[in-house]
């Protein structure tokens, strides 16, 4: 076990230990730290605590200090030089013509490199702008490309449903969504209903998967085969959460409605399986990516 405090350095960034020194932190407060990017201002996340050891990475660094009143008013200057930053940069990617549009400008927190962070539909030769940038601010000078659900977690907006984007608010990490995800809990394959503004699957359908899988395991699939007190039919739709099926039985006209029968009174013979097809992945291309 180990005594430690979790510092973020974005407001929904990820969460990393640091040994506190001997120091109690409370939560919200600032502390300085040493990242793989230089010396670094961080919000303390969580208090100290007992972690097991298995649960750091190793070597774990110490902080610094907390932050001091003057540690602050030169957090607070790096925002304003950011922000004359970003303006240059953009007047400077317009003169140079580059296929790219500013996001982000960061200062580490000593001053001794500025990251501009950008999007691009393709690589972007962007040497002569480094350059450029580089003689204009006199440190070091780095350009990452970062992916549209970066770019919306670093804007932040308002998705579909009316607040703002999981994203921004909470989510620390992005985990992987699938079309296959959003076809098993039978959401409509509409681009308007499973895409987020970033023009990517939402990652709320990541929310409920565990649950919508246990289900699947116990409910008849659409084109399942069954047994019920009427016969052997067809699936031809369930509801995953009410457990309701309806069934084209065999010995019925096929010009008879489909009859309704809950999972637990039909035996299932033969299941179905939940497939995307490759017309549905040429018409979500690229819903799935980053």
């Amino acid at each position: 076990m180990a005594e430690v405090i979790g510092v973020k350095f974005k407001e929904t960034g990820k969460v990393y230990f640091f040994d506190p020194a001997g120091q109690f932190v409370k939560k919200g407060q600032l502390v300085i730290v040493e990242t793989v990017r230089g010396t670094e201002c961080g919000e303390c996340a969580s208090e100290n605590k007992e972690v097991p050891d298995e649960n750091l990475v190793r070597p774990l660094k110490s902080i610094i200090r907390i932050a001091t009143p003057e540690d602050e008013k030169r957090l607070a200057e790096n925002g304003e030089k950011e922000k004359r930053a970003f303006a240059i940069c953009q007047d400077k990617i317009a003169h140079f013509g580059l296929d790219m549009k500013l996001v982000e400008v960061e200062y580490t927190f000593d001053g001794s490199k500025v990251l501009f962070f950008y999007t691009a539909p393709e690589r972007v030769d962007f040497r002569e702008l480094v350059k450029c940038l580089a003689g204009i601010f006199k440190v070091r000078i780095e350009l990452r490309q970062i992916g549209v659900r970066d770019k919306a977690k670093m804007l932040g907006g308002i998705g579909i449903c009316g607040r703002p984007f999981c994203c921004k608010e909470f989510l620390h990490e992005f985990q992987p969504v699938t079309l296959r995800m959003a076809k098993e809990q039978g959401i409509s394959l509409n681009t308007s209903k499973v895409s987020g503004n970033c023009g990517r699957l939402l990652c709320c359908i990541k929310y409920e998967q565990s649950s919508y899988e246990q289900l699947l395991k116990m409910t008849p699939k659409n084109g399942a085969i069954v047994e019920t007190a009427e016969g052997r039919g067809v699936v031809e739709d369930s509801n995953l959460l009410t457990g309701m099926l309806k069934v084209r039985l065999d010995n019925h006209p096929a010009t008879t409605a489909p009859s309704m029968f809950h999972r637990r009174d039909v035996k299932l013979l033969r299941d179905a399986n939940i497939t995307v097809n490759k017309e549905e992945l040429a018409e979500f291309d690229g819903l799935e990516g980053n």
